[in-house]
């Protein structure tokens, strides 16, 4: 059962769906479970477990009512997903290989965690991932 997950709402479904689709089999080992690049909707499990869901955000303002939304303001993060991963920097680039830009790269953070190291990328619609390992 699934009990709690992200679900983002996305101006780029395309390009989000292509990014995650990459990242998430390839560094997670996720399998998508339903929708497509055409959206509006998609969801990705691991071991019967939703990891994440992408929905149009135009197609979740008319299902609840609300006005369309204008875009997302990319200079100021509101959520950041994290990823923990075996090789950070081997994540960094299937990130890369599927549109994600890099914000800052790789390094040792041993304030957050003795072991920790991690990098930050963004995803084509802007949001923050972490990528980390410890």
């Amino acid at each position: 059962m699934d009990v709690f997950y992200p679900r983002l709402l996305v101006d780029d479904f395309a390009g989000m769906f292509r990014f995650y689709a990459g990242v998430l089999g390839e560094i997670v080992g996720a399998s998508l479970i339903r929708g497509d690049e055409g959206g509006p909707y998609a969801n990705w499990d691991l071991r019967d477990e939703a990891v994440l869901s992408l929905y149009d955000r135009a197609a979740m303002a008319g299902d609840v009512g609300t006005p369309a939304p204008l875009p997302r303001p990319r200079n100021q993060d509101g959520v950041a997903l994290v990823l923990r991963v075996t090789d950070v920097d081997d994540a960094v680039g299937v990130c890369e290989r599927h549109g994600g830009t890099l914000v800052a790269a790789a390094r040792n953070r041993p304030a957050w965690g003795p072991t920790l190291r991690a990098a930050h990328l963004r995803d084509p619609d802007g949001n923050l991932v972490e990528l980390q390992s410890y």
